[in-house]
């Protein structure tokens, strides 16, 4: 088979370059992983040859869509392409390969598995690839089979591929063939888990790396912090949408005007208000179909609960030591780890002296016992009990989850098991991949409810998967009750040991604890003044001038040359396509006059009637010599055959009637045959390549006179500076002082100009504001920082009023501040009600449970809702007391 011939689809595909290794954020662990399988055996083939190992050529990528499955691929497409490494990557849907025909799909696959291996080293990267080989039973017809049997024998039949790596990608690894999945075929699978907050904090960085300016380390620190269960395609959302919004909170005109109006990218500048307006717009994909169980504590509840939490999580250490390694928030991401050569034995059996003798029988156990490389569990389960109404199992079950967010969670609650028509199938399915991608958690909301709602057959297949765990196997059992432990019933209490702590009492909250959770709500928030009244009116938005159209995205070289060949290939076909009309009308002897020039022998005056003679033979000079772009132009050299035949050849007898009858056969037959036989989307695209080379052309040249007018500025700029030297001194004083009165009117006007920016111009125009000096009797800087505030927080100022404007900024902030002190002064607070209230508060909630806590701080809060407005905080302490007396009523 020729390289290339009859296959159909099966060709290189082009690859976004710009992605890298540096663009794929916390999965830094699996590019090492295939550096080891692609990059290694091409830089360094020296170390699989003296070790005699062949390196993997197979590895399957399975989890939630979203997390960087193609985008890894791709990268390490890119990477494999630099330098002196060339490897080909073919990548292929999984219902592409699929086909209606019988032998048709299989014969695709064993094609791209040729082609690959004549282009080697080659990647094939199957995405989807769960549509392609589905498990094999009874259920599916024998076309499935047979794709997935040939897929298994090219992938590890009797033929070796060589240097193909086989990649696979998929969201749901159990509907994959098991046979897929051993040695030979599949070697690794890379589980792609959603990004902890390392890894969402290093996606942030990679996202907003080309912004200016760039966010600051403490907002990604907290936008990681609040971006719990986004995956990398989430973030990616997220900074485009927190883009968009600042743009709408600019310039709210676009929205409004059909033309492109011009703006100033400068004034654009992305805020923290603009992530949290996007957080709100955005839904991560793992919540549209189920919510995420981890969720830190939130910002009201947090002072109540942080110290249990703190408390819980050093007990679940303790049973569970896997949970130090999450909660480290230094820990180097990877897990290799160079090892002393000096405690390991060696293999050989070589040199044996005294002090190896001792690990004969130990030599294979150091690497499975050892306490020193990672943690020990003994089948960890932690139980979280509440009191009965409280509500504070849930939320702190939810930030332990949070914390420990770097391990897979998976839910049985009663909603994952019964969405499914076979709940036991379910659970099965998730209790083993928990155990297969250990440390992993598995979290039972509520499992007194949970047991007595499943059925007999499920505890039975509970239990007994549970129980089927190894013992030392790191996979962590986590549940919550409202049934204090004495009250479950006997199956749940043998899955807690209460003497190894797997059981924790969630306890009240403290004096000190309640007095956190209400102070700020008490002591802060019911003292604030009321908002400033504004009672400017609303100022128009800032009319922008029109734009003109943007300018056209300039080519790269490989672009351009890519355009040029495809340019050529249809002007190829249309040379083909009007040499072969040419030819018809050449054969035709009812043309044979117009075929050749007129000789001059033939008609004495021709040459002076006719400006322009045109004949077929020339016409297929000029197609050989590529002058006809469209048919066009071919067309309107037929046409002038014809006018020069009537033009020469007057009517005056038979003779001449003939000739003018055959010219203006020749032009309707040649106008019937390309009208009939051309496409019109044929020609269309071949003028639009005539357009285009015009535009080059002219692009070219108007670059060329630029070069030749720069040359000659910089000659006329040497005569100048020639020229000068021979000017008197005198002269040179006259032109310095009248540069330097010029310079210092410019400057006056410079002065006035940055008076009247547009900000200011507002300020200046706008009737309100001198009504408002009149009525508010404020003085004139405080009225202006209200101006600017209102409309012009984003104008920028020239730098040459910087000494101008430095005073009056001063000026301003004294303002502000007499303002602020003016405001405060006119509102009457006593504190010493508000911390009688407090005090009162901290007493009423005694040995009261969390829930009550949580309705009487949304109670509170409802009365300074209502009192917001109020100068006089008396109402405020009375409706706050009111509410208090009638928690301690209930």
């Amino acid at each position: 088979m020729k390289t290339g011939g009859s296959l159909a689809g099966v060709e290189q595909m082009q690859i976004d370059g710009s992605v890298q290794f540096d663009g794929v954020g916390g999965l830094s662990d699996h590019i090492s992983s295939l550096k080891e399988m692609v990059i290694f055996p091409l830089l360094y083939p020296e170390i699989f040859e003296r070790l005699k190992i062949e390196p993997p050529r197979g590895c399957l990528f399975y989890g939630p869509p979203g997390t960087g499955k193609t985008l890894l691929a791709r990268a390490l497409a890119n990477e494999c392409s630099q330098g002196d490494m060339r490897v080909t990557f073919f990548m292929r849907k999984g219902a592409e390969c699929l086909s209606k025909w019988i032998g048709e799909s299989e014969r695709q696959l064993r094609l791209l598995f040729e082609q690959a291996y004549q282009m080697r080293p080659s990647i094939i990267f199957f995405d989807e690839i769960d549509a392609l080989a589905p498990v094999r039973s009874n259920k599916q017809d024998q076309i499935h089979s047979s794709v997935v049997g040939t897929l298994l024998a090219l992938m590890d039949g009797l033929t070796s591929r060589g240097e193909v790596v086989v990649i696979g990608a998929t969201n749901r690894l159990d509907s994959i063939d098991p046979a897929l999945r051993r040695p030979g075929r599949f070697e690794r699978e890379f589980r792609f888990r959603l990004p902890n907050k390392e890894a969402r904090k290093e996606i942030f960085k990679i996202h907003t790396r080309e912004w200016k300016p760039k966010p600051s380390d403490n907002l990604l620190e907290e936008l990681a912090e609040e971006c719990v269960g986004y995956c990398g395609a989430d973030i990616k959302a997220l900074c485009a949408e927190t883009g968009l919004c600042a743009l709408r909170h600019r310039y709210p005109q676009l929205y409004e005007s059909r033309q492109r109006l011009q703006i100033n990218m400068d004034s654009i500048k992305i805020k923290a208000n603009d992530f949290s307006m996007a957080m709100q717009k955005t839904v991560p994909a793992s919540r549209r179909v189920v919510p995420s169980p981890g969720q830190a504590l939130s910002a009201i509840s947090k002072p109540l609960l942080e110290d249990t939490l703190e408390r819980i999580l050093q007990t679940l250490q303790r049973v569970f030591p896997h949970a130090e390694l999450a909660l480290k928030k230094d820990q180097q991401q990877g897990n290799y780890v160079i090892d002393s050569d000096e405690e390991s034995p060696s293999i050989s059996e070589e040199k044996l002296t005294h002090k190896t003798s001792g690990y004969k029988k130990a030599e294979l156990r150091t690497f499975s016992r050892n306490p020193r490389d990672q943690p020990t569990s003994y089948r960890p389960r932690f139980l979280l009990i509440e009191e009965p109404g409280s509500g504070q199992a849930s939320d702190l079950a939810a930030a332990v989850i949070h914390s420990l967010e770097k391990f897979p969670i998976y839910t049985l609650d009663t909603p994952t098991l019964f969405a499914s028509t076979l709940p036991d199938e379910t659970c099965v399915q998730l209790m083993r991949e928990a155990q297969r991608s250990a440390p992993s958690i598995i979290y039972v909301p509520q499992i007194p409810s949970w047991w007595e709602t499943v059925g007999t057959t499920l505890r039975s297949v509970f239990t007994t998967l549970l129980q089927s765990i190894p013992r030392f196997t790191p996979v962590l059992f986590l549940a919550t009750s409202n049934v204090q432990l004495r009250d479950l019933p006997e199956e749940i209490k043998a899955l807690f040991n209460n003497e190894y702590e797997e059981v924790f009492r969630i306890p009240r909250p403290t004096c000190a604890e309640r007095r956190r959770f209400f102070e700020d709500l008490v002591m802060k928030q019911a003292a604030q003044p009321p908002a400033l009244k504004n009672n400017t009116t609303c100022q128009p938005l800032e009319v922008l001038p029109v734009a003109p159209p943007p300018k056209p995205r300039k080519l790269t070289e490989e672009e351009i040359k890519h355009l040029e060949e495809q340019e050529e290939d249809t002007l190829r076909e249309l040379r083909i396509y009007l040499r072969d009309v040419a030819q018809r009308l050449v054969i035709d002897k009812r043309f044979k006059a117009f075929t050749k020039p007129v000789v001059s022998e033939e008609a004495p005056n021709y040459k002076d009637i006719i400006k322009q003679p045109m004949d077929l033979s020339t016409v297929l000079f000029k197609i050989d010599m590529h002058q006809y772009l469209t048919a066009r132009d071919f067309l309107k050299d037929i046409d002038l055959i014809c006018s020069n035949a009537l033009e020469s050849k007057p009517y005056k007898g038979p003779a001449d009637h003939l000739l003018r009858h055959k010219a203006c056969t020749l032009s309707d037959t040649a106008y019937s045959i390309v009208r009939h036989e051309m496409d019109e989307d044929f020609e269309q695209r071949c003028q639009k390549i005539k357009e285009s080379r015009k535009e080059r052309d002219k692009s070219k040249i108007k670059w060329k006179m630029k070069e030749d007018s720069s040359s000659i500025s910089v000659k006329r700029e040497d005569a100048q500076f020639v020229s000068s030297q021979d000017i008197p001194i005198e002269e040179h004083e006259n032109v310095l002082q009248g540069q330097q009165k010029s310079g210092t009117e410019n400057e006056r006007e410079g002065v006035t100009l940055v008076a009247k920016s547009p900000a200011e111009e507002k300020s200046v125009m706008l009737p309100e504001c001198s009504d408002l000096r009149e009525e508010s009797e404020m003085p004139d800087c405080q009225i202006a920082t209200t101006v600017e505030d209102s409309g012009s927080s984003d104008s920028q100022v020239h730098p040459t009023a910087c000494v101008g404007r430095s005073q009056l900024d001063e000026k301003l902030q004294v303002c502000d501040g007499e303002a602020k002190k003016i405001h405060t002064q006119g509102v009457s607070v006593d504190y010493s009600e508000l911390r009688q209230v407090l005090d009162l508060v901290i007493v009423a909630t005694e040995n009261v449970s969390i829930s009550r806590m949580e309705r009487l701080y949304a109670l509170l809060s409802q009365c300074i809702y209502r009192h917001r407005e109020d100068d006089d905080k008396t109402e405020l302490v009375k409706a706050m007391k009111k509410e208090i007396a009638t928690l301690n009523y209930l």
